[in-house]
């Protein structure tokens, strides 16, 4: 049964929980792209704080993609999980070749999200991600290794929905966790929202836009 009516509603709940972060200047909010971005764009609202994107590939194991042997985001920062790598006996060739091509997607979401606006500053801010759930947790874990690497002042997980399993994955990880629903049994994010409609390249660019001019304003 559905929890949200869709992306915009979640944010708007999941905004209460962050409430003690409103009107901070040294708080930033960090979307992940595309499904993150509606809910991070109405918590930025509610709270009056500052929105970007953080884009982040997975580097999927060949023939296993969904587990993360590591990731790449922005500024050319690149973690590897040497458990993974190691386990599964995976060369330095395949590992270059799985990252040069999703270096390819992650150029062109940069290009398009960013255009020629400058990227905020992290270091020594706080810094709440935000995905519109989590399932695996794959993407989410690979962003908050990557972003560690920026030095923020402190690190907050905040999701809608999510298992009480992987909230827990998550807290030894950042500094706090928030998911606003954890359903028994928990099948899939999707499951939690009445309209789980993809979003696109172009409803990601207006809202960045609208977010930079209301902050802005």
């Amino acid at each position: 049964m559905a929890i949200f009516k869709d992306r915009v509603d979640a944010g708007k709940i999941l905004a209460k929980e962050l409430s003690k972060y409103s009107n901070r200047p040294n708080v930033l909010i960090l979307a992940l792209p595309r499904g993150g971005v509606p809910v991070a764009f109405e918590v930025a609202k509610a709270l009056n704080v500052k929105m970007d994107v953080f884009i982040v590939r997975k580097l999927g194991v060949p023939g296993n993609e969904e587990l993360a042997m590591g990731a790449i985001a922005s500024d050319d920062i690149r973690v590897l999980n040497e458990d993974i790598v190691r386990s599964f006996q995976i060369p330095d060739r395949v590992i270059a070749t799985v990252a040069a091509n999703e270096l390819k997607e992650l150029e062109r979401r940069e290009r398009k999200y960013h255009g020629g606006h400058p990227k905020t500053d992290i270091r020594g801010m706080t810094v709440l991600l935000i995905d519109d759930g989590l399932a695996t947790g794959a993407t989410m874990h690979a962003a908050v290794e990557a972003l560690k690497t920026k030095k923020p002042a402190k690190l907050v997980v905040a999701v809608p929905t999510a298992s009480p399993d992987m909230c827990r994955f998550f807290e030894d990880k950042v500094d706090e966790v928030i998911c606003a629903a954890t359903p028994e049994p928990f099948y899939a994010v999707g499951t939690s929202y009445g309209d789980f409609s993809q979003t696109t390249d172009d409803e990601v660019c207006e809202l960045l836009r609208k977010a930079r001019n209301f902050h802005r304003s």
